[in-house]
């Protein structure tokens, strides 16, 4: 059954009463933000990454999660949703294998005839969001179908992602070890995201990791950490076997002084300093994060929380959202009793896991 509400907060995409815009946003003005939001997430990620995907029908199904779950209200901001992805792509590249991964079978690296530059490519940036995002959207929100669909895809492209590192070992993107790793650094940046700069975050933080298990699951993941405390102990299980590869280090801090990313993108030096605030103690020693003194450190945090908080209050929850809040205005049906895989996946190609995407 759907988790009760959680009494703290007001239903997801609720308006919230007695609260301003930050620095006392006109009316007029919100409504051009959220026209300008809306204009570029449809053509820059909706057009290209939702396609197929319903979030309107059929009516009754709740999907993986329903309108009551941690989940519904925790991906309804979507400005800390982003920035819990950019954090959990920070983190996640620290096991050098999801580097040598990264680097070899996505578009992530600026190639020029073939040879890596050593910078980030653009648009295999913006792919890698505009997936991520449909995939988190889709899997909250989404029919059932829908969400199903999206793991499928996924884990047909993971069966694609074999290689050997320089040094001689072996990486599988289907390894258990590798998936549950991947599920702990995706549900800790959403759920860390979420606390830090969500303007009402939930009291009960392990309601949402709780759900988010069908998500690990349903991509092959078993023996998954399901609460903040024991994702915390997963994570710093790993640090023997991480590291900072030149692959992650020309990607952040000082490399990105001169980025021509926007501060608030992927890739820019800002979004480098806001990943690697998040991060836990350890993480930040171990890609020698040095935070501003605490004056500093204080005034930055704020000033995200207002800009994250101020982007939400002006655009609201996304249509996806709305679209799956009509579905459901007339009750809802059981969800499913599991989102594991059942039965072997066929063996695609890369491109024939494209072509299907």
């Amino acid at each position: 059954m759907p988790a009760k509400t959680d009494p703290r907060r007001t239903h997801p995409g609720q308006t919230h009463t007695g609260r301003t815009h930050p620095g006392g946003s006109h009316p007029g003005k919100t409504n051009v933000v959220a026209t300008r939001f809306e204009r570029a997430f449809d053509a820059d990620i909706r057009a290209r990454f939702f396609k197929g995907l319903d979030f309107a029908g059929p009516e009754g199904d709740p999907g993986w999660f329903g309108p009551e779950s941690a989940v519904w209200y925790v991906h309804s901001h979507l400005p800390t949703l982003m920035l819990g992805l950019v954090g959990a792509a920070y983190i996640e590249g620290l096991d050098p294998s999801i580097s040598w991964m990264g680097y070899d079978h996505s578009r992530l690296a600026q190639r020029v005839d073939g040879i890596p530059t050593g910078n980030i490519d653009p648009e295999g940036a913006a792919v890698r969001l505009g997936h991520s995002l449909s995939f988190f959207i889709g899997t909250a929100y989404g029919s059932t179908a829908t969400a199903e669909r999206l793991a499928r895809t996924v884990r047909a492209m993971h069966h694609t992602i074999k290689g050997t590192r320089p040094d001689g070992l072996a990486y599988d993107a289907d390894d258990p070890e590798w998936l549950r790793w991947n599920y702990a650094t995706v549900v800790w940046g959403l759920a860390t995201a979420h606390e830090r700069y969500h303007r009402r975050p939930l009291r009960d933080i392990d309601r949402y990791y709780r759900e988010f298990v069908r998500v690990g699951e349903a991509l092959g993941g078993t023996d998954l950490p399901a609460t903040k405390a024991e994702v915390a102990e997963c994570l710093e299980s790993y640090l023997p076997r991480l590291a900072v590869t030149p692959i992650k280090a020309f990607a952040t801090g000082p490399n990105l002084r001169d980025s021509k990313a926007k501060p608030w993108e992927p890739g820019s030096a800002f979004m480098d300093w806001a990943a690697r605030d998040l991060l836990p103690k350890w993480a930040q020693k171990l890609c020698l994060y040095q935070p501003p003194n605490p004056i500093a450190l204080r005034a930055r945090r704020t000033m995200l929380w207002t800009v994250l908080n101020g982007l939400h209050d002006a655009t609201g929850p996304i249509r996806e959202f709305r679209e799956a809040k009509a579905r459901v205005a007339g009750g809802v049906s059981e969800p499913v009793a599991s989102t594991a895989p059942t039965a072997p996946d066929p063996v695609l190609t890369r491109e024939e896991v494209e072509a299907t995407a």
